[in-house]
C-alpha cells in the first residue's frame, strides 16, 4: 500500500499499509481549533474519504492534549468580525466531521488530557473511542457564552439519551475518563504504557477487514436511529445480498465452511 507522510503548522497526516494517521500539531495551543486548522482538518478528511488506499483512520492530538475546541484568542482578536470567523471555522470544521463520519473507512479516536468543546465532537466523532486515564471530556460552551458546535447536539444524545445529554450540555459537566466509559461516551479506557499498542493492534485488524463489509456496516448503523425497522431491515437485506456477491463475500463463506482463516482483498 501507499505510504505517504505530510505535515503542516497545524496538522499531521501520514499513511502506513492502510492505516492513516491524522494529528493536530498544535501542543503550544492545546491543539485549539483555529481557521488554518478547520482548513487543514477537511483537507485530510476528504483525501481520507476519496483515497481507497485509507482502510482505517486514527485520530489524535499531539502532546499532553488532545484539544481544548475553539481558539478563542483568535475569537478575542476578531472583534467585530468574530461571527464571520466562527462561521468560517464552523463551514470546514462540520465539512470535516462529516466526512470523517460518512467515509468508508473507520475512524479510531484517541485521547489524551482534556477534549473539550468541538474537540470533545471530534472526539466522539470516532467509531471507536480509545482514552487514557488522564482524559476528560467536558462541553465548555455554556462557560464561554456560546452554544455547541462540532456535531456534539447530534452525536451526544445518540451515545447516551436525551435526558443525560441534556445533564452534559446544560449543566456544562465535565467527565473523567472513567464517567465517560460508564455513560457509554467512549469505547475503552487503556493505560498510558499501553495504548499505542492497543490502538495499533485495533487499527491493524480494521485495516485487515473487508473494506466493503466494514463501510456497509458503519453505514446501517448511522441509518439505524432515523429509520423504521422495516426501512432498516430492507436496507440489511439488500447490503448483505449485495456482498455475498462480492470477492470478499464469496471468499469469506468459502473460509467458514473450510474452516481457515479468510485472505480478504
Amino acid at each position: 500500500m501507499t505510504n505517504v507522510t505530510s505535515s503542516t503548522d497545524r496538522v499531521q497526516f501520514s499513511l502506513h499499509e492502510g492505516i492513516a494517521t491524522v494529528t493536530l500539531q498544535r501542543p503550544e495551543a492545546a491543539n485549539a481549533i483555529d481557521l488554518d486548522m478547520a482548513r487543514e482538518l477537511l483537507r485530510i478528511a476528504v483525501t481520507c474519504n476519496d483515497d481507497p488506499a485509507v482502510r482505517v483512520v486514527v485520530l489524535q492530538g499531539a502532546g499532553p492534549r488532545f484539544c481544548v475546541g475553539g481558539d478563542v484568542r483568535s475569537f478575542a482578536a476578531a472583534g467585530e468580525g468574530v461571527g464571520r470567523l466562527i462561521k468560517d471555522i464552523t463551514h470546514h470544521l462540520h465539512a470535516a466531521v462529516v466526512r470523517f463520519t460518512r467515509m468508508d473507512a473507520p475512524l479510531i479516536t484517541v485521547v489524551r488530557g482534556p477534549a473539550a468543546g468541538a474537540g470533545l465532537g471530534l472526539a466522539l466523532a470516532g467509531d471507536i473511542v480509545i482514552a487514557a486515564p488522564g482524559a476528560s471530556f467536558y462541553p465548555a460552551y455554556l462557560a464561554a457564552g456560546l452554544s455547541p458546535d462540532g456535531g456534539l447536539t447530534y452525536v451526544l444524545p445518540r451515545l447516551v439519551g436525551l435526558r443525560r445529554a441534556q445533564q452534559i450540555l446544560l449543566q456544562n459537566t465535565p467527565l473523567d475518563a472513567a464517567a465517560a466509559l460508564q455513560a457509554g461516551l467512549i469505547t475503552n479506557v487503556v493505560e498510558d504504557a499501553a495504548i499505542e499498542e492497543t490502538v495499533r493492534e485495533i487499527a491493524q485488524g480494521l485495516a485487515r477487514a473487508p473494506r466493503r463489509a466494514v463501510a456497509a456496516a458503519k453505514r446501517l448503523l448511522g441509518a439505524s436511529l432515523t429509520a423504521t425497522l422495516e426501512t432498516q431491515l430492507d436496507a440489511e437485506s439488500m447490503s448483505i445480498a449485495r456482498l455475498a456477491l462480492t470477492p470478499d463475500g464469496r471468499e469469506g463463506v468459502a473460509a467458514l465452511l473450510a474452516k481457515r482463516k479468510p485472505t480478504f482483498e
